[in-house]
């Protein structure tokens, strides 16, 4: 499974585009970030990819979960967001 690094700084639309990338090749990928900037823009980024494949007949639906990460010798809490791809519903 692939796994995405969101932070505050990323772009909501480059990253949905790198999602429904991913889940051309795979049926899930996985989508990590650490602190409220970046978890706001990971969860947009959902968001326009949904729109994104809906136009392509497929939708997709998230797990969400906490992650801990080590960063400068210090371990952090984040969420990852498993997303899964799924044949849009009539």
């Amino acid at each position: 499974m692939e796994i995405l690094k969101v932070s505050s700084g990323s772009n909501p639309n480059k990253v949905a585009g790198a999602i429904a990338g991913a889940l051309s090749k795979a049926d899930k990928v996985e989508i990590q970030a650490i602190g409220a900037g970046a978890v706001n823009q990971a969860v947009k980024a959902i968001a326009v990819a949904r729109r994104f494949l809906n136009e392509g007949g497929k939708d997709i639906y998230m797990v969400p979960g906490f992650i801990e990460a080590l960063i400068d010798n210090e371990t952090r809490t984040g969420m990852s967001f498993k997303v899964f791809v799924t044949q849009k519903q009539s």
